[in-house]
């Protein structure tokens, strides 16, 4: 698979053409499968979304059989690319012209396609439209167009844009009201607490000065005793 070949050794008819191998399958109906590298079938296990396996579960995985990707007589069919066209026509292939039945969808594709500008050509004349015929009446479709940029778009850019940015700035005016609000309780707090702490030592030196006076008292000597009365 993915080499390419000369025409006339299929046939003498694609004298001149240059074809390449895509793919094919064996008389059984196998596909061949690129990277194996097996003149015949083998039983491979497969994991993860892939070609001729697509896991109904995560991380579920599963053996199939495959064809491997280099040709044998085992085969049955084997699809071609025209690379180079010869000299002569291939019947039902290149002696008739076949218009592109559906066009390239996204924006960025219909510019490369038909060489257009980009921001100054209309995208949307390049679509590819067919017609639809029923009954008398004659209709065109055109695929809908991915990723254009119109004014409707721009206009919801800007209004995008202007959102995020007063978001941003309410939200920050917010912050600095809240430090604002938790400075001022801080200081409130500590003014508070400085008040209850100076009334504390004053209450302290008041009660103080009565411990001496009875210490005193204690200390005094005692009265001499009353004589007693003569009779």
């Amino acid at each position: 698979m993915g080499s390419d070949v000369d025409g006339e050794v299929l046939d003498a008819a694609l004298k001149g053409y240059t074809l390449r191998i895509t793919g094919g399958n064996d008389k059984q109906g196998f596909t061949m499968k690129q990277g194996i590298l097996v003149n015949g079938r083998v039983r491979i296990l497969m994991k993860g979304r892939t070609t001729l396996y697509r896991p109904r579960r995560t991380g579920e995985r599963k053996r199939k059989s495959v064809r491997g990707c280099i040709c044998g007589p085992d085969l049955s069919v084997i699809s071609l690319r025209v690379l180079e066209k010869g000299e002569g026509e291939v019947a039902g292939l290149t002696d008739a012209q076949r218009p592109r039945r559906l066009g390239p969808k996204r924006a960025a594709h219909i510019i490369q396609a038909f060489a257009l500008r980009k921001g100054k050509d209309d995208v949307r004349k390049y679509a590819v439209r067919r017609e639809i015929k029923r009954d008398d009446k004659t209709y065109f479709k055109s695929t809908k167009i991915q990723r254009l940029v119109t004014e409707k778009r721009l206009r919801r850019m800007i209004v995008n844009k202007r959102v995020k940015k007063e978001r941003w700035t309410k939200s920050k005016e917010a912050h600095v009201a809240y430090e604002k609000l938790l400075s001022k309780y801080l200081k409130e707090k500590k003014a508070a607490d400085k008040s209850v702490k100076k009334a504390a030592e004053t209450t302290t030196a008041v009660k103080t000065p009565a411990a001496p006076v009875k210490e005193a008292k204690k200390a005094a000597p005692a009265a001499p005793a009353k004589a007693p009365k003569k009779k």
